[in-house]
């Protein structure tokens, strides 16, 4: 009576997860005397009953995906980074500091502390082991300045919109850069506070209105509005 995951471990629909004398509890099926997961989730066994803990609002790593994370600790060897999935990420030292690393000289702390923002790809990730990440290409590392807003990750693909065209029209309109973390996570950096607050308001209303058709069309109409009413009040303020 086998089983062919761990507690814990994440599944996706249509993985076999037992076989024998278990019981189907949550999100699970059965077919021909085999669990089978009918959801992406995280598998918890109680006695012989097998449940899937649904991902709702959890991102799932894949190699090669770009992710914003935050510093959650700081080890011996590397910092543990939250990323908004089940499972923590792991980023060594060696990954970020430009020379060979010395733990007996080099306090981690100094590069990155507790609760510091990284922008990182992922280039390591299996059901046994905790994703790991690299900062080593240009355009990654810590983040400095900007603003960060939080969506639901499955909403990515809509803010990034067809062949990019969304993200590229926010970019366009409002001159801020946008780095669309995979895991739900974004950093709006512009000329100023004004600007990366028009680009927030487009990205709420994307996660918003995802659902709906014609979004592009009104985005493009809202933005180009606040920024009219933008340089009106400017304009006034100029002449009081």
């Amino acid at each position: 009576m086998p089983t062919f995951f761990e507690r814990r471990q994440i599944v996706t629909p249509g993985d076999l997860i037992a076989e024998g004398d278990y019981l189907a509890g949550e999100n699970t099926y059965t077919e021909d005397n085999r669990i089978y997961a009918s959801r992406v989730g995280i598998v918890e066994y109680e006695n012989k009953k097998i449940n899937i803990v649904a991902l709702r609002a959890f991102y799932i790593p894949k190699i090669g995906d770009i992710v914003i994370g935050t510093v959650v600790e700081v080890g011996f060897n590397g910092w543990t980074i939250d990323i908004n999935a089940p499972y923590s990420a792991l980023l060594r030292a060696s990954e970020v500091l430009s020379r060979p690393f010395k733990p007996q000289k080099d306090e981690l702390s100094q590069v990155l502390s507790m609760g510091d923002l990284v922008v990182a790809k992922i280039t390591a990730y299996d059901r046994s082991h905790d994703p790991q990440l690299s900062v080593s290409e240009p355009g990654l590392g810590k983040i400095t300045r900007g603003q960060i807003i939080r969506v639901t990750s499955t909403k990515i693909p809509r803010i990034i919109g067809r062949k990019g065209s969304m993200v590229s029209m926010i970019t366009q309109e409002t001159g801020c850069q946008i780095i669309l973390g995979l895991n739900g996570v974004i950093l709006v950096t512009g000329k100023n506070p004004e600007d990366e607050e028009l680009a927030l308001m487009a990205i709420r209303k994307i996660e918003e209105e995802s659902h709906t058709s014609g979004l592009t069309d009104r985005i493009t109409q809202m933005l180009k509005e606040e920024k009219t009413k933008g340089e009106e009040k400017t304009k006034n303020e100029s002449k009081s």
